[in-house]
């Protein structure tokens, strides 16, 4: 059976991203019409968050034959726009749907009890609590902890920085992750800190230029190892630390490995990494094979949800800040070290 394409033209609905086309053939007890993905501010091509969930969807429809559909967000939406668009993915029988980001957690929190037999998953939330709902989340202060270590381990000044999307809970989890890690190393260290807006809607999470000028301003101040966590934006700190040939570490997905990036690449010294593919591929599963999840389904080191990317052949050849960084997941992984969430 081939999975028909559904228009989400009503106003609200975003732009259709993707059609993935499959049978569900692969499993009998799935009748779905494949899986539903709503992105996050940014949307598919930031290179980082909504990219890592569009490789898990890549991933569940290469793997099941099951079909999809991602849709974009639309800018400055309401929260009434994310249900309609949740809505008529439900209503066109998509199966498992689900919202890329804590943004989305007021929409799966009201669609899914109006559709109890649609699984819905939320990525970065754990607030809504439901049967048909899973909560994807993870322990990423444990990844920002490591990118701390390899920072403070390479830094040649003694001072390093970060720029935070949005000055919000969740992003305060990278910042002190990176703080405890970096301090570990050396407790004098020097941190620079930004957030470049504080809300969602200003464009923190969206906006490369506002990365430009933040890396600018800590590079100016002396840092020469900067970590964003600022999705879309964390390009603009990117490409600045690229050409002022300071080191950058990503986050979410693998950014030294991202082909819009790649003039930058020799300066992405690592990436904190965040499986949100894994998480849908794992939700995906669940509901083909009608054992669906539901619930808090962290990712943590010891996992493989978080991690810390070493694909960067400089960095490779840095031994003592890849041991610095490998005896850190160790000892976060056995209990030696617990890592801060404030």
């Amino acid at each position: 059976m081939t999975v028909a394409v559904v228009a989400l033209a009503a106003a609200g609905c975003g732009k259709s991203s993707n059609e993935s086309t499959g049978s569900s053939a692969s499993s009998e007890k799935y009748s779905g019409k494949g899986i539903g993905l709503a992105y996050d501010i940014g949307g598919r091509g930031d290179q980082s968050f909504n990219d890592a969930a569009y490789a898990g969807f890549q991933q569940a429809d290469k793997e099941f034959k099951i079909g999809g559909l991602d849709v974009e967000p639309n800018d400055s939406e309401s929260n009434a726009d994310k249900v309609q668009r949740l809505e008529q993915l439900a209503k066109a029988g998509y199966n498992p749907i689900i919202g890329v980001g804590f943004v989305y957690g007021p929409a799966v929190e009201e669609v899914s009890a109006k559709f109890p037999k649609t699984t819905f998953g939320i990525v970065d939330d754990e607030s809504v609590k439901a049967d048909n709902v899973a909560d994807l989340v993870f322990h990423e202060e444990q990844a920002s902890y490591l990118a701390g270590v390899a920072a403070a381990k390479a830094t040649k000044k003694n001072r390093i920085g970060f720029i935070g999307g949005v000055d919000i809970p969740l992003i305060h989890k990278f910042e002190a992750g990176f703080v405890q890690g970096a301090q570990s190393v050396n407790p004098k260290i020097k941190i620079e800190k930004q957030y470049l807006t504080q809300t969602p809607q200003e464009g923190g999470f969206s906006s490369p230029d506002k990365g430009k000028d933040a890396a600018n301003g800590q590079i100016e101040a002396g840092a020469d190892v900067i970590y964003h966590a600022a999705g879309l934006s964390g390009q603009g700190v990117i490409q600045t630390a690229a050409e002022h040939k300071v080191w950058a570490i990503g986050v979410d997905s693998d950014q030294y490995k991202q082909s819009s990036l790649s003039q930058y690449k020799d300066w992405i010294l690592g990436s904190a990494l965040k499986n949100v593919g894994g998480a849908v591929y794992e939700l995906t599963k669940s509901v083909v094979e009608g054992k669906p999840l539901s619930g808090e389904v962290r990712g943590d080191l010891e996992s493989g949800g978080v991690g810390f990317a070493d694909s960067n052949p400089r960095y490779q050849a840095m031994k003592d800040v890849v041991a610095a960084v490998d005896q850190a997941k160790q000892d976060i992984i056995d209990g030696k070290v617990t890592v801060d969430t404030k």
